[in-house]
């Protein structure tokens, strides 16, 4: 054969290929999806605030309709991840009205096809693959201050998503100096970083710079669960705020050289054993009190002391 014959064979069965290759990506190494906003590495789903409910199947518009959706937690401003491989189209516009947050892109690809919602890509067209950066949070606050900021996930057939995402499991409990997990959906303990209240690791400014924070905030969503970060005795409540307010609540645990306060939680008990990684309670809901702050237990040594280099991989997390 010809050279130049050999040479556009070969550049038309590349493009034929490349072509393929487009309308149908490779297929994903296993069947749940990818983690699709920082923070939230078990995909884990909003649940209910003043605005309704995250779940697939939620009432909307009092009863009329139904969530054909799910809404994954993700912070204002979060980075964003693709959760399968496949091929962008957008924009998507949701709310049809230019607000901040009326934007997001479609992936469709691998037997899926999803549409993004309330995020910006980084493009509208073109390949994408798993976990590849996507793009952004859109200011969710801006728009529903108060709500548990999320990314509006919606299978195109409108079929229920739930499956796909990564399950939320609880964690093993961890050995070592290393306190556990605290709270489900933040396994690196992640340090609260700055917001309009303030920021959430030790020594922050607190009382316009006349105090100092003698703890560090966790990350947690609003009914999230939590852990026991050691093994101890339980005691308590601990009233933080004194007022009665809705995350008025909390429980210290004293053992295994360690004592620390736990506040903005209910715990299962105030008082008894307790084993490291054990369900400890539940996250109270902080947007109620504070609309629009990051989600956080309020950990505290008793001594006052920095908590952070017990917690794993929470040391010099402070953007």
């Amino acid at each position: 054969m010809p050279a130049l014959s050999l040479v556009t064979l070969v550049s038309l069965v590349s493009t034929v290929f490349a072509k393929q290759l487009d309308a149908h990506p490779p297929q994903q190494h296993n069947r749940h999806w990818a983690q699709i906003c920082s923070g939230n590495p078990t995909n884990k789903i909003r649940g209910c605030d003043k605005y309704g409910c995250g779940q697939f199947g939620a009432d909307r518009h009092s009863g009329k309709r139904k969530h054909v959706g799910v809404d994954v937690i993700c912070a204002d401003g979060a980075t964003v991840y693709a959760p399968f491989s496949g091929q962008l189209s957008g924009p998507i516009r949701f709310f049809h009205n230019g607000n901040a947050i009326d934007d997001g892109v479609q992936i469709r690809g691998s037997g899926f096809c999803v549409k993004l919602v309330c995020i910006h890509p980084i493009k509208y067209h073109g390949q994408i693959h798993r976990g590849q950066l996507l793009g952004r949070m859109l200011p969710m606050q801006k728009v529903f201050p108060g709500i548990t900021s999320h990314i509006h996930v919606e299978n195109c057939d409108h079929s229920d998503p739930t499956h796909l995402l990564t399950p939320d499991v609880p964690p093993l409990p961890q050995h070592g100096r290393h306190w556990a997990t605290l709270c489900s959906g933040n396994p690196t303990n992640e340090i609260r970083g700055c917001d309009s209240y303030g920021c959430g690791y030790y020594g922050a400014p607190r009382q316009n710079g006349k105090g100092k924070h003698t703890a560090v905030d966790v990350i947690c969503a609003d009914g999230a669960t939590v852990y026991a970060p050691f093994s101890g005795e339980l005691s308590g409540p601990i009233k933080f705020f004194h007022n009665g307010n809705a995350i008025d609540d909390g429980v210290q645990i004293r053992g295994s050289g360690f004592c620390v306060k736990l506040v903005c939680i209910h715990p299962i008990r105030y008082n008894g054993r307790i084993s490291k990684g054990q369900v400890l309670g539940r996250m109270l809901p902080m947007q109620r009190v504070f609309p629009g702050i990051v989600s956080h237990i309020h950990v505290e040594n008793c001594d006052r002391s920095d908590p952070t280099s017990n917690l794993e991989r929470g040391q010099g997390r402070r953007e």
